[in-house]
């Protein structure tokens, strides 16, 4: 069974972006996949947040959500939405939602990123997520046709707790589209999806954002799937700053994976005794990054 991922680098204009998400599930139906996996914020991308804002719809009324739901029926397609910003049921602030669309293009599940990008980068570069968007409390895990998906985005990799709950909570896959900035991906990236590998003995897959955006900033790219045992099972092996600086090189760069076992796969933390992880269930408290995490795991080794 194969999965498609789709490295976008997407726009200002959703109309433009979701002409390219519709040409993408075409490309991996045609290609053979049984799933799509599409970035976070694969609707828009502005960091004008006046200009944005002509832009954003509620869940109901987004025009980015109802032609991916059309496409996928068309195509016969399962497709995650890595998220898309939409405004939030009050109107007040957004929500950075990502979405699960069968094969008939209903939504089998939705998910709220819980973990807000709040940081000052030594680049100079400052994000505050949370000065606009609100963020989630539930934890998703839906059954596909490649096995019952985990879902999280972006900064959510930095948390591990996360993870260990989606896993508790029957996840024997993790989803985590990216828009990561250069910097941290230089630094974290692949590093980290190998450790929620390692950790949860899942697949992990990760359609990213790629190259330089009509608002200015430059994502890190390097989509890729990880298999338990922290192998890249399918990647893009490189940033070029200078291509991606095109927007035609990148926006349109789809790969499908090849078939996995994935029916052999045993997420370890099925056999764990209760643990303070099952006593989160489907509220979330915010955990500590996953660095702690991460030593806790090598002493018990």
């Amino acid at each position: 069974m194969k999965l498609a991922l789709f490295q976008a680098q997407t726009g200002i204009n959703p109309a433009v972006n979701a002409r390219d998400l519709v040409g993408a599930i075409e490309a991996a139906a045609a290609g053979g996949a049984a799933m799509l996996f599409t970035p976070e914020m694969s609707g828009l991308l502005d960091r004008d947040r006046t200009r944005a804002m002509r832009h954003l719809h509620f869940e109901g009324d987004d025009p980015v959500l109802a032609a991916v739901r059309a496409a996928a029926a068309k195509a016969n397609l399962w497709v995650h939405i890595g998220s898309l910003a939409l405004l939030d049921a009050d109107g007040d602030k957004l929500v950075n939602r990502g979405f699960v669309i069968d094969d008939t293009g209903e939504i089998r599940a939705r998910y709220d990123k819980i973990h807000l990008f709040d940081v000052d980068l030594p680049t100079g570069e400052s994000w505050r997520e949370s000065a606009a968007y609100r963020g989630g409390t539930q934890t998703s895990v839906v059954e596909t046709p490649l096995g019952h998906l985990g879902l999280s985005i972006c900064y959510d990799l930095r948390f591990a707790d996360l993870y260990a709950t989606l896993t508790n909570h029957g996840a024997t896959l993790l989803s985590i589209p990216a828009a990561f900035t250069v910097p941290t991906g230089e630094a974290h990236w692949h590093v980290l999806m190998r450790a929620r590998a390692i950790e949860a003995g899942v697949f992990v897959i990760a359609a990213a954002q790629i190259g330089r955006h009509e608002d200015g900033r430059v994502t890190y790219g390097h989509s890729l799937v990880v298999d338990p045992g922290a192998r890249c099972c399918s990647t893009w092996a490189r940033t070029d700053r200078a291509s991606a600086s095109s927007r035609s090189t990148w926006r349109r760069s789809m790969r499908c994976a090849p078939a996995f076992p994935l029916s052999s796969i045993v997420a370890r933390s099925r056999g764990r005794s209760a643990s303070r992880h099952d006593r989160i269930r489907s509220e979330v408290r915010r955990p500590r990054p996953c660095l702690r995490g991460l030593v806790r795991l090598l002493r018990r080794l």
